[in-house]
């Protein structure tokens, strides 16, 4: 069933089930096929476009004011956004915020991504959740010329996330350092001067405000890409070891990511530490299983209980597997769980500084509620100095 076209539709939106949703393009022209998802965030639109973790995916804003804050080259968390296309209930004003350097259209546009207006997002993030994330085509033509079977048929078309590497996708071409620590008034990103712990982050898809938290740690950061091997990892002589977050299916990640990570835990005693990706790739190391979830969880607003203490943190979340629970061996303890769904937000190794949370941290956007976790991962490596 399709919804009511408006006078001009300049955009077209097909899912896999035959529903056609029609609005007024904006940002880039053409046509992308994707997964669907939707994303609760208030804020940090170009965080959330520029998240490698979105790989494969097009981003359904619940928020309806989106673009209102323009965008600017500081909130970028990789060098272009990675999500295929956006999804949104108003089309975009004109920015009102004083750090704007460029519209949200025209961002859109010179990077390649498409986007969709005028969209009823109430009905289209029920039908996500009722039947889980749709495989969708998004096509942007000024002319309004729509060859509505042929976009069905390229959603339908499209296949899926499960058993689709993304890492290698999104993943640094060669290594590089990273010193640049937390954004503050009135001086922006500065430095990391005085590092006390030498750390390899293993770049599945990472996000620059990842790194700024691991440097704002005391951290002195190597990012090498998802590749890696043991040998290229030890060569750096490291106190401690980063797994970060990214994108697809973590088993199919898991090929080439788990044995490097079984043999850092197996022949090291070294701090390990994983988000969202990383923590998926942890578990499977640790003999764990992943499973795909209906439709993920998307936003700057989940609740998760720390198992340990009972405390409940409002997190930023930003994945569509889980590490199966009850697939948790003996001597993996899990760690936090999610207040929406009981599912598996972290795990810890028994006895070892080991681990991981399905959650960001970071925020950017969302809550600081976890920063504390980085903090945690420097005494790992200070009380093994």
């Amino acid at each position: 069933m399709a919804t009511a076209a408006p006078v001009t539709p300049t955009a077209c939106l097909a899912l896999a089930d035959g529903s056609i949703f029609y609005g007024v393009g904006f940002g880039a022209t053409g046509q992308t096929v994707a997964e669907m998802c939707f994303n609760t965030a208030m804020t940090g639109y170009q965080e959330i476009m520029t998240d490698p973790s979105y790989a494969g995916q097009i981003v359904t804003f619940t928020f309806p004011h989106i673009g209102n804050t323009g965008t600017n080259p500081e909130d970028d968390e990789t060098g272009d956004p990675v999500a295929a296309g956006m999804v949104v209930k108003w089309m975009p004003t004109d920015p009102s915020s004083w750090r704007a350097v460029q519209d949200l259209s025209g961002w859109l546009a010179a990077r390649g991504r498409i986007a969709i207006g005028g969209i009823d997002t109430r009905r289209l993030t029920r039908a996500i959740r009722q039947q889980g994330a749709p495989h969708a085509a998004l096509a942007h033509n000024p002319d309004g010329v729509f060859d509505v079977e042929a976009l069905v048929a390229a959603a339908r078309g499209f296949a899926g996330l499960e058993g689709m590497d993304l890492a290698k996708d999104v993943t640094c071409a060669q290594s590089y350092r990273w010193n640049e620590m937390r954004w503050a008034w009135p001086d922006g990103y500065a430095p990391q001067t005085a590092p006390k712990h030498k750390v390899v982050a293993i770049d599945y898809g990472a996000k620059r405000n990842i790194l700024r938290c691991l440097a704002s740690a005391g951290c002195d950061i190597t990012v090498l890409p998802a590749t890696a091997t043991y040998a290229d990892i030890m060569a750096h002589a490291p106190d401690g070891v980063f797994l970060s977050n990214g994108p697809g299916d973590p088993a199919a990640t898991g090929a080439y990511a788990v044995p490097m990570i079984k043999d850092v835990l197996e022949k090291t005693e070294l701090p390990v530490f994983g988000i969202c990706l990383g923590h998926q790739m942890l578990a499977l190391a640790l003999g764990a299983r992943t499973i795909k979830m209906s439709h993920g969880h998307h936003g700057a607003n989940h609740p998760v209980k720390d198992m340990d203490t009972g405390k409940v943190e409002i997190t930023s979340m930003n994945h569509g597997f889980a590490v199966d629970t009850q697939s948790l061996p003996a001597g993996v303890i899990e760690t936090h769980c999610s207040l929406f769904d009981g599912s598996n937000c972290g795990i810890r190794m028994e006895g070892r500084p080991v681990y991981s949370v399905q959650h960001h941290p970071e925020a950017s956007p969302g809550p600081q509620d976890s920063y504390y976790l980085f903090e945690r991962f420097a005494e790992a490596m200070a009380a093994r100095a």
